[in-house]
């Protein structure tokens, strides 16, 4: 890719400051977009968010949207549904450049009807059986660098300097 493509993440009604916070702190980190969809289950001043994301709030691209409608009149896709319900793997998507990670509520996950009206463009992360679903942040952070690890990490580090000792 010749000029930096756009990455945008979703959260639609986030409940849990920390966890938005943690996902503001990826996005600023990997110049990704972030769009928060209310309505959301806590301020957005609250101190838990504020302390999650750090001093890296000015990195920020953040938006935010009333409703799901009001998100899907302001932006045009292509849009993919992170869910545990779905039966196709986020790693066997070939992201296209402006593409959208769609990730629900904590304690919901994203609205079935919108699934059902989506299936080919839903897609899971594997994980037990025995278990619910992997943490918002968690999920944000492994779908985002599956799409960058796509890109060739686009204008990203890809090394770190020590403090005392030098790399050979």
């Amino acid at each position: 890719m010749n000029e930096k493509p756009t990455l945008n993440i979703v959260l639609v009604e986030p409940r849990i400051p920390q966890n938005t916070g943690n996902v503001a702190r990826t996005c600023a980190c990997t110049a990704c977009r972030l769009h928060l969809v209310g309505p959301m289950g806590f301020a957005i001043d609250d101190k838990k968010l504020k302390h999650a994301g750090l001093d890296y709030w000015h990195y920020l691209d953040i938006s935010y949207y009333d409703s799901l409608d009001e998100f899907f009149a302001k932006n045009s896709g292509p849009y993919y549904y992170f869910t545990t319900k779905a039966p196709q793997r986020y790693t066997d998507v070939s992201y296209p450049d402006g593409a959208y990670l769609v990730f629900g509520r904590e304690d919901a996950g994203l609205p079935e009807a919108l699934l059902a009206a989506n299936q080919e463009h839903c897609i899971r992360m594997p994980m037990r059986d025995t278990c619910r679903s992997l943490n918002l942040s968690n999920s944000v952070a492994v779908g985002v660098y599956e799409v960058l690890r796509q890109w060739d990490f686009p204008e990203l580090l890809d090394h770190g300097h020590l403090r005392d000792y030098e790399w050979k």
